[in-house]
């Protein structure tokens, strides 16, 4: 897919809009979309298949570093990074047409909910970057009760209503707004007055407005009662392919986590690598760099301090903070089965996710 960071859309709703219409596909199928489980590579490298959760970002920048710098190599990996099937990674993953892909516990929560047999095995992101914004021109919204009555552009899941129900109620008002379907993007929505507020991310669309505009006046979710961790990002797999290949995942996991490591300590060289690894994307360095600056400092991939002295393992799965979002989830009546049916019961974090192969 085309990106530029003037046309990005708010990644946090795109990858659950893109989560409900591979739902759908997956009682149908979908078309295969790069090759997967090919071993004719000359017996050397063999060859691997990582998608794309959306267009090329920072949250992906640690496969591109591994690539970039060897790390796939060292382990026998040749990784072919593709754009995100129409139908969405985790069915892609799911279906085995993608070996690995980014996504998060949320989404992989509302798949296995579908029937889906994938898991999260690494998690980069440990802690919300969600903000749901008004433009700053917008003088009637002054915290997230203004949003009551008011249009939210929303990518149509049930997730990002609740969410924005929550914060609204926190707030002290009633959590009644009205919706309106995101066109190019959010921003262009909120520009046009189409809508009044929309949801974003602090490390991607969060910079872009502040380096380019518009001024935004955002919101985040634990300030308002959303409980746990919504952005629990990180690489998935299918559920067959942990059992019949598991050196296969460990070597994937292993150069994966090298790579996003050297991003945390190298942001700006980090940077440099993804715009140069992915130049159809069309990042600007000085961009990406403010991106990954915004990650580092916010500790956004977890403490420094922590991960250097070993109390913290890079990449471990926020089970506990995955788990309260989730029974948020289900309290709201966010979750569906296969048949669009309310479900009540929560996806269980533990089960959907592993840490097996980051030692």
């Amino acid at each position: 897919m085309k990106n530029h960071i003037f046309n990005a859309f708010a990644h946090k709703t795109a990858i659950k809009a893109v989560a409900l219409l591979g739902a759908i596909a997956m009682m149908f199928g979908v078309a295969a979309c790069g090759q997967t489980n090919d071993t004719s590579d000359s017996g050397k490298l063999k060859k691997v298949t990582f998608m794309l959760s959306w267009a090329p970002d920072t949250n992906h920048i640690g496969v591109y570093v591994a690539k970039n710098k060897g790390y796939f190599k060292q382990v026998g990996l040749d990784v072919d990074i593709v754009a995100v099937a129409q139908a969405g990674a985790e069915q892609a993953v799911n279906n085995g047409q993608a070996d690995f892909a980014l996504s998060n516990l949320t989404n992989v929560g509302i798949y296995t909910l579908k029937g889906a047999k994938i898991k999260q095995v690494m998690q980069v992101q440990q802690k919300p970057s969600a903000i749901w914004c008004s433009l700053a021109s917008n003088k009637e919204i002054k915290s997230p009760k203004d949003f009551d009555g008011k249009t939210f552009a929303t990518f149509g899941s049930n997730e990002s209503d609740a969410v924005i129900r929550r914060m609204i109620q926190t707030d002290g008002g009633k959590g009644t707004f009205d919706k309106v379907t995101v066109g190019t993007s959010t921003f262009q929505t909120l520009s046009s007055g189409k809508a009044d507020f929309g949801g974003f991310y602090a490390t991607w669309e969060g910079v872009q407005a502040e380096m380019y505009g518009p001024k935004l006046n955002c919101f985040t979710e634990p300030d308002y009662g959303v409980p746990g961790n919504a952005d629990t990002i990180g690489v998935i797999t299918n559920d067959k392919t942990i059992s019949s290949n598991p050196g296969l995942v460990k070597k994937f996991v292993q150069a994966t986590k090298k790579g996003y490591e050297y991003a945390y300590s190298h942001p700006d060289n980090a940077a440099n690598i993804l715009v140069k690894e992915a130049p159809d994307a069309n990042l600007k360095p000085a961009f990406v760099k403010k991106s990954m600056k915004t990650i580092v400092d916010g500790q956004y991939w977890g403490d420094p301090a922590k991960i250097k002295d070993g109390s913290f393992v890079f990449g471990t799965n926020d089970v506990d903070g995955a788990q309260k979002y989730f029974d948020f989830l289900a309290q709201e009546d966010a979750y569906t089965d296969s048949h669009d049916k309310v479900i009540h019961t929560a996806p269980q974090a533990k089960d959907i996710s592993t840490d097996e192969f980051l030692k």
